[in-house]
């Protein structure tokens, strides 16, 4: 097993998070959710109606272990709570009452109060039904108004340097962000990379140009954000607009972007729009033979994460880690 991979269940046991699933009925999350109790990498809640919870238990005995909401028990209390978030967006309480029952808002909620550190879901869902949750019930982290997500690529041999892994950012959820948008993505990526892979960020925003060699509309708005990427977070390394092999090769750097901050040895790569990050990740993935964790999703006041729905069980145990791991100690 790559050792980030091995890393992040032995740090996520460390971190002792609780961690809420919201998908009971599906099998893969009964067998993820099992070894997560068995391996106490996560402490997990699983939401379920009683006659969920019946066939769960027939099917996979160990899980009685693992604590179980029913999602009708104490509902009107949770209601209430949706209520007074939604109700400037124009949600009534009879409307909040019935959303309050379904597990999926019943989860993110349990986040959004404290109640569970994290969330991890979308074997069942679509993506639209879990960022919903996650704004409705948790909304996004201080001075970011922009929910994104991060792949994280484990190479078994990065660039001839042994395992190593590069954050992808965004290659799942904003199709084309502005100047903005960009610059909240890498503080969030950057974010983000400090708790889950635990080392030093060092930024690249990427391009078809590197500092100037080229001119259009996309790179212009990368250079913006790349300013206001350093109004956001001034302390991080950080170097643009790069192509990629500027950005991760330190001989190409030194002739393209002599003197850059990152110094061809950029881990966290910021695309400029979800064509790009999107197609880069899978290429690398089938062609270099990475390891994608991911889409983990990023820029949330506390940790909901979205699962594809070909998700295996060891892709619901990797998420559920990775979740843990991205949890502010202490939470607030």
């Amino acid at each position: 097993m790559h050792p980030f991979l091995a890393g992040l269940r032995t740090r996520a046991a460390e971190a002792a998070r609780t961690i809420v699933f919201p998908e009971a009925d599906d099998p893969r999350i009964q067998d993820a959710v099992a070894v997560l109790q068995r391996e106490r990498w996560v402490v997990p809640l699983l939401v379920a109606t009683p006659e969920i919870r019946r066939d769960a238990l027939a099917r996979r005995p160990d899980l009685a272990e693992v604590a179980w909401i029913d999602p009708d028990v104490d509902s009107d209390r949770y209601a209430e709570i949706l209520f007074q978030r939604r109700r400037h967006r124009g949600m009534d309480l009879d409307e909040a009452r019935s959303l309050a029952k379904d597990p999926l808002l019943r989860g993110a909620l349990m986040v959004g109060v404290g109640e569970a550190d994290g969330s991890v879901a979308g074997a069942r869902h679509a993506t639209g039904d879990v960022l919903r949750a996650a704004f409705w019930c948790v909304g996004t982290a201080p001075g970011i108004s922009t929910v994104s997500s991060s792949f994280y690529m484990a190479f078994p041999d990065l660039l001839g340097g042994g395992p190593g892994v590069l954050t992808y950012s965004d290659a799942g959820v904003v199709p084309d962000p502005d100047a903005t948008q960009l610059a909240e993505i890498a503080a969030a990526a950057t974010d983000a990379r400090g708790r889950v892979v635990g080392d030093e960020p060092r930024v690249a925003f990427l391009s078809y140009s590197t500092r100037g060699s080229a001119d259009g509309a996309s790179v212009r708005r990368v250079r913006e954000a790349l300013d206001r990427f350093r109004d956001l977070r001034p302390d991080v390394l950080v170097d643009g607009e790069l192509q990629a092999d500027a950005a991760l090769v330190p001989s190409v750097a030194e002739r393209k972007a002599p003197g850059s901050p990152i110094d061809g040895r950029a881990n966290v790569l910021i695309f400029p729009d979800l064509d790009a990050g999107n197609i880069g990740y899978k290429l690398t993935q089938r062609l270099a033979g990475a390891s994608a964790v991911g889409p983990i999703l990023q820029g949330l006041r506390a940790p909901c994460n979205d699962l594809s729905r070909g998700c295996s069980r060891t892709d619901v145990e990797e998420v559920a880690c990775v979740t843990a791991l991205m949890v502010e100690a202490p939470q607030t």
